[in-house]
């Protein structure tokens, strides 16, 4: 196994058992490993510190699985990893939900892998060349474990491209996941399309948000933006919302919606789809004198780095202004961010700059967060990606 050796100083991140090491903290290999290989990582004095998936492509050259020097990265090694990922989720499946994720990369040791579980199916991200190198023995792991109908390959996503690798979909393993699989969150059905859907299929990251979110909903007007297959809206509308409008500027989102109205067997005649630009629909509600009690902002990842933070604090600030703006006085307003670049205490100051453009006061009532299937490791700050804000706007 090749040595990495650190600068000297550089082993802090090592010793505070973050999973990180950038590329400007190297100071020499002995030896010439392949990208996405498992090497040891010493400090300047020749310390052991941790096992690491290694790439001279990436700014993050070293991905750190482990931290005991006896311990084997061997298939046995990933069976235990991914034994007690599984565990941990198995008390969220019940009868009334089938989904949920069951891998959550660095927080589950296994840095790029995201593995979830859609009823009978697995939709994968690999997003490390480690994990691509090893990728066929994780999913004969997963099959064996599981037993699932089918694992379907989602790595399409940008963060590929840090790591040097080309983006990848398709069938992994077993049955090629049906155009609209049946899933079930909270006690309600939903179609999701693995293949052609957004990131894995579905955004089981909203499950708790959801409900907490429809339990206000009663009797009122609710508006979901960037509603995608309607997670919010289905919610909204079995806790008895008046009325329901959803908003997103996919085609086959909103297609997506409509099937899952009927699949709950929900009156569609409180709610209305509205295929558009979102930012472009809020404007048109504020100019029609439109307004509503709920309004659901959630909206894609504005902030993908810290470099983008500026140009997404715009962004977030002018679609949450335009939120209050078509918003009755004392209306809700649950607003989301899912950048990890933008932490919580970044995006309560956006929404006061929001509110001060919009001449609205707000009270912050409620704080929103990820699920206990997207954990956060107490060393992995980064891990905290979702974040959300309830507000009383006045």
């Amino acid at each position: 196994m090749t040595d990495v050796i650190l600068k000297k100083g550089k082993e802090k991140a090592a010793l505070l058992r973050h999973p990180w090491i950038f590329s400007g903290a190297l100071e020499r290999l002995k030896g010439k490993p392949e990208n996405g290989e498992v090497v040891t990582v010493r400090s300047a004095a020749n310390e052991f510190l941790a096992y690491a998936y290694y790439n001279d492509q990436s700014r993050v050259a070293l991905r750190l699985l482990e931290w005991k020097e006896d311990a084997v990265i061997d298939k046995a090694w990933y069976s235990d990893k991914l034994s007690k990922a599984i565990a941990a989720r198995k008390p969220l499946l019940d009868e009334n939900t089938d989904t949920c994720r069951l891998v959550f990369s660095e927080a589950d040791f296994l840095p790029g892998l995201i593995v979830d579980k859609y009823a009978d199916f697995l939709s994968v991200q690999i997003l490390s060349a480690g994990i691509e190198l090893v990728k066929h023995d994780l999913i004969d792991i997963l099959v064996e474990l599981l037993q699932p109908r089918g694992v379907f390959d989602k790595s399409d996503a940008g963060a590929r491209k840090h790591e040097n690798l080309a983006a990848d979909q398709g069938l992994l393993w077993g049955e090629h996941p049906p155009e609209f699989l049946e899933v079930k969150e909270n006690g309600i059905k939903y179609h999701i399309n693995i293949a052609g859907g957004q990131k894995s299929g579905f955004y089981c990251d909203q499950r708790d948000n959801r409900a907490i979110l429809a339990a206000h909903a009663k009797g009122k007007r609710v508006l979901d933006c960037f509603s995608y297959s309607g997670g919010f809206s289905l919610n909204c509308i079995k806790q008895g919302a008046a009325e329901v409008t959803s908003v997103d500027s996919s085609a086959l989102a909103i297609e997506t919606l409509q099937h899952n109205i009927s699949l709950n067997g929900f009156d569609k005649e409180h709610q209305r789809s509205i295929q558009s630009d979102v930012n472009k629909q809020l404007r048109a509600f504020k100019d029609e004198g439109r307004k509503f009690d709920v309004l659901v902002l959630d909206p894609p990842k504005y902030a993908p780095s810290r470099s983008a933070l500026d140009r997404a604090a715009r962004a977030y600030k002018d679609l949450n202004r335009l939120g209050m703006l078509i918003l009755e006085p004392g209306g809700l307003l649950a607003t989301f961010s899912c950048s990890g670049a933008v932490d919580i205490e970044t995006f309560k100051q956006i929404i006061a700059w929001a509110a001060l453009d919009a001449g609205r006061e707000v009270q912050i009532i409620g704080q929103f967060s990820q699920p206990e299937d997207h954990p956060v490791r107490a060393s992995f700050a980064e891990g905290e990606y979702l974040k959300g804000l309830l507000l009383r706007v006045l």
